[in-house]
């Protein structure tokens, strides 16, 4: 079985050495690069399945490598680094497109846990075979081609916010916990912080719902945590309406 292959990108070599080291000891394949200018061409030449990115480096700072990735449709894994110890700077590196994110100093066998935590989540993505369009009222993913359209309209969405769409409508109707969404997408416990989440869901709002403030597909659900549904059709809203005027 060919080694899955890992891009540490990190500006102290001393870091970059220590993930390397034991990475490799992990079974991995692994490549260095000191500046975020390097990932781009280290991306064509060494394919990685995954990226360790710091945060502060030069040339290009790690989360416009991340930010940039995205807007090209890379849906390699990246998990960030960074010496930053503020929740609302973890926020900003997942919202950036970043798939985990961890604080220095970590233990390198947490990142491990967290590579291997990574790697199960894509193993467990479905099959081609069950892979068709999930039609939710004017709602439309398509699994196959990861694109989500809206009443016929494309929705530009980035790969975590599809994952939480996706995981939503796999439970249409069913309210699910902040918690169990941090364990369906992120596939581990994000130390009891759940306000990514919030973030995330808010974000789709944005971009799926007619009026986000009163949205119609992804409801909260009290003290539990968030569903998807389908809307009733407006002529399903006036009959009801007029049912309790007449009564």
């Amino acid at each position: 079985m060919q080694k899955k292959r890992i891009l540490v990108v990190d500006d102290e070599p001393s870091i970059s050495m220590l993930i390397e080291f034991n990475l490799k000891l992990a079974g991995y394949e692994v490549k260095c690069v000191y500046d975020g200018q390097a990932v781009f061409e280290s991306i064509k030449q060494f394919r990685p399945a995954l990226i360790v990115l710091d945060l502060m480096l030069p040339k290009i700072n790690g989360l416009e490598v991340c930010q940039t990735l995205r807007e090209q449709k890379s849906e390699i894994p990246i998990i960030m680094l960074t010496a930053m110890q503020d929740t609302s700077d973890k926020i900003t590196g997942l919202n950036s497109g970043a798939d985990d994110y961890m604080t220095k100093p970590f233990s390198p066998q947490e990142l491990i846990s967290r590579i291997k935590a990574i790697f199960r989540r894509l193993e467990k993505m479905p099959t081609m075979e069950d892979n068709g369009p999930l039609q939710i009222g004017e709602l439309c993913i398509h699994q196959d081609q990861k694109e989500v359209t809206f009443a016929g309209n494309r929705i530009e969405l980035t790969p975590k916010e599809f994952d939480l769409l996706l995981f939503l409508s796999k439970y249409e109707g069913k309210a699910l916990s902040r918690k169990q969404l941090l364990h369906g997408i992120w596939d581990y416990h994000f130390l009891g912080d759940t306000r990514i989440v919030d973030v995330h869901i808010s974000h789709l709002r944005d971009k799926i719902e007619v009026n986000a403030r009163n949205p119609q597909y992804i409801l909260t659900v009290r003290s539990v945590g968030y569903k998807l549904v389908s809307p009733p059709a407006p002529n399903t809203l006036h009959e009801k309406k007029e049912t309790i005027h007449h009564t």
